[in-house]
């Protein structure tokens, strides 16, 4: 007999700790206990149904149990679930490490696996880091420049390339020094100071820095188009491309994280840095790698990059990197399914009309009580919510207005998860426009509820 939702329940507030939980007030904010999916849905114990607004951050691409993906993996389990990839290799893996290939950018040649986020950013800044000390004169190269209020994951490396203090400042003991470059939130930008100004001195302050510090710079980590966890903070124009190539210019590698940004999410490429026309030296994927079903992770690079590592065993240039589940084979036949899921069912070509309505009906929320600002790119949108619009001045953080609006949102059959006052919105790509409609209202029910004391 299945356990009861009661019994469900106290063993969750028995024995699990949830991540990015404040758990003094998890219970009394009512969570969601999901038992099943279908669709773009979410299910829960007495068969209520909730749009994924978020996508099971930002992961699930084409609904819950999509047939393509449960067949693949069911194929695969008739097969084999998993075989060391250290020394070995499993035919799944190859396969999509060669499609991989031909879907990114022409000069990535070399896939390394991993299984997260956090994970495919700390194997990007270990290869550039002994990529350097494997060439001749890099060995000063040491430094990595990102861009602050970035969010690379939770891994030490990862972290340390980060800037949220709220996530990262407790661990600061055990964190690497990076040089900072500006955000470009353009809502916060000084008072007085135009938007273009703000956006031409972002770029001009960040290729700056590149070009003072070219020589000592291992890498400069980047998220391209948009920085996911600081709040959907979208850049520039122009201002990947005038990053690329500062950092071309000073002769260090571009590694861009593509881990929120990659398989659609700009509503037009696979690829954020497609999009741009800028060719990366490391790629870093995850998410909706296996289309939100099973954690894989990968990072590509260049033939150059790959070709530091070669040498003889007695050399020590191997890269001494890995972990068990490396390579899986069923998330591998989950990646392909993906693949296969984006060719046959044409989804890049359907896309823009998908993300021009889910633009305009985001953008109808900007009058709603409480909302400051609405910044979106792709199938991307964050929506931040101030006490007064006025002076753009944000609720008290006690108040946790941001949750309290996803929850009433819940009540009208929509679940979301914000980052701080910022409502998120990450839908599958196989939302509809009727389920648009969905989100819209109910995000305008509940701001009405939580925020319609604002000025």
């Amino acid at each position: 007999m299945s356990p009861t939702r009661r019994e469900l329940e106290a063993w969750d507030d028995a024995h699990v700790w949830h991540p990015f939980t404040p758990h003094s007030v998890y219970r009394e904010e009512d969570p969601l206990l999901v038992v099943r999916g279908e669709g773009n849905h979410l299910i829960d114990p007495e068969g209520n149904r909730y749009l994924d607004a978020v996508s099971s951050l930002w992961c699930n691409l084409f609904g819950h149990r999509h047939p393509t993906l449960n067949a693949a993996i069911a194929a695969q389990l008739d097969e084999i679930a998993h075989a060391t990839f250290l020394g070995n290799a499993t035919a799944p893996a190859i396969t999509l490490a060669r499609r991989l290939v031909e879907v990114t950018p022409d000069p990535l040649t070399r896939v390394f696996y991993s299984d997260s986020g956090s994970t495919a950013v700390e194997v990007a800044l270990k290869i550039a880091l002994q990529y350097w000390q494997q060439c001749e004169g890099g060995a000063r190269r040491k430094r990595f420049l990102t861009m602050a209020n970035a969010y690379h994951g939770d891994t030490v490396g990862a972290v340390s390339l980060g800037g949220m203090d709220l996530f990262h400042a407790r661990y600061a003991p055990l964190l690497f020094d990076t040089l900072k470059a500006p955000c470009p939130d353009t809502y916060r930008r000084p008072e007085g100071e135009t938007e273009e100004a703000f956006h031409a001195r972002c770029i001009a302050e960040t290729t700056a820095l590149i070009r003072t510090h070219g020589d000592e710079l291992a890498g400069v980590f980047l998220e391209p188009c948009v920085q996911g966890a600081a709040g959907m903070i979208t850049q520039p124009p122009g201002f990947l491309r005038a990053v690329a190539a500062a950092a071309k210019e000073a002769g260090t590698l571009l590694i861009l994280d593509e881990v929120a940004t990659g398989f659609g999410r700009s509503g037009e490429t696979l690829f954020a840095c497609q999009q741009q026309g800028v060719d990366p030296d490391i790629l870093c994927m995850a998410k909706g790698l296996t289309g939100g079903y099973l954690p894989l992770a990968a990072t590509l690079a260049t033939e150059p990059i790959f070709e530091a590592f070669l040498g003889p065993p007695v050399e020590g240039r191997t890269f001494f990197h890995g972990h068990t589940y490396t390579g899986n084979p069923l998330a591998s036949a989950a990646a392909l399914a993906t693949l296969d899921i984006f060719e046959e069912e044409r989804i890049l070509e359907k896309l823009p009309a998908v993300t021009e309505h889910f633009a305009e009906r985001v953008e109808s929320l900007r009058d709603c009580p409480g909302v400051g600002d609405v910044r979106r790119w792709g199938l991307m949108a964050g929506i931040e919510i101030v006490a007064d619009k006025a002076s753009r001045r944000s609720y008290p953080a006690e108040e946790r207005r941001a949750q309290r609006v996803c929850r009433v949102a819940r009540d009208h059959g929509v679940f979301l998860r914000p980052l701080g006052d910022t409502l998120v919105l990450v839908p599958p790509l196989s939302i509809q426009p009727e389920e648009i409609e969905c989100i819209r209202a109910a995000l305008a029910a509940a701001l009405q509820q939580v925020c319609g004391d604002s000025s």
